[in-house]
């Protein structure tokens, strides 16, 4: 059940920029386009909140990527997958897109609050969720991606995995990697 990209138009990609310096970006032909990923936790949030302050006014695409059940049970194993084998992977497929282009809504909302002039964009997983973030920002000719961080260390790290360090690692373009809300107050609270 493949759906395809629900990306911003060319007009709302090409926003002329605005600002102290945007009459200096019109004149070099400098357009920022940002690609935000947003999941609705926390760290998604303060990634556009983050945005906002940087870069308010740019145009943005907010990017929620969903994953299909078949996959989500292949990837947890096969006891899990047995015992999912009844279900309407349909109708749960169905439900996650939704939920996902609602949590699309709310963070462009969000980063429409936070000064950017944001399109939300919903995607089906593809190899990855971060190859997924990477290759819509080449389908919006993106000049940044931002993304929140969940401030996972050590074991919980290596076992979860890492959007942001795929993203970060892979990218060909400025990223721009956020860290949580709660990591960011205990790294704070650690310093002299």
């Amino acid at each position: 059940m493949g759906t395809e990209p629900t990306l911003p138009n060319e007009s709302t990609r090409r926003c002329k920029p605005t600002g102290p310096d945007s009459r200096a970006a019109e004149r070099v032909g400098l357009l920022t386009v940002l690609l935000l990923a947003y999941d609705g936790s926390p760290d998604s949030q303060a990634a556009i909140a983050v945005a906002g302050k940087l870069m308010g006014g740019q145009p943005a695409t907010v990017v929620t990527v969903w994953e299909p059940f078949t996959v989500l049970m292949a990837r947890a194993g096969p006891g899990t997958a047995l015992a999912a084998a009844g279900e309407d992977s349909a109708g749960i497929d169905a439900a996650n897109e939704r939920a996902a282009r609602d949590a699309a809504e709310e963070g462009a909302e969000r980063a429409r609050q936070a000064g950017l002039k944001a399109e939300p964009a919903v995607l089906e997983r593809g190899p990855s969720v971060a190859q997924t973030i990477l290759d819509a920002a080449r389908a919006v000719d993106a000049t940044a991606i931002i993304l929140g961080s969940r401030g996972l260390t050590g074991l919980k790290s290596m076992l979860l995995g890492s959007v942001s360090h795929e993203v970060l690692h892979n990218a060909d373009r400025a990223t721009l990697v956020v860290p949580s809300p709660a990591a960011a107050a205990e790294r704070a609270g650690e310093r002299p």
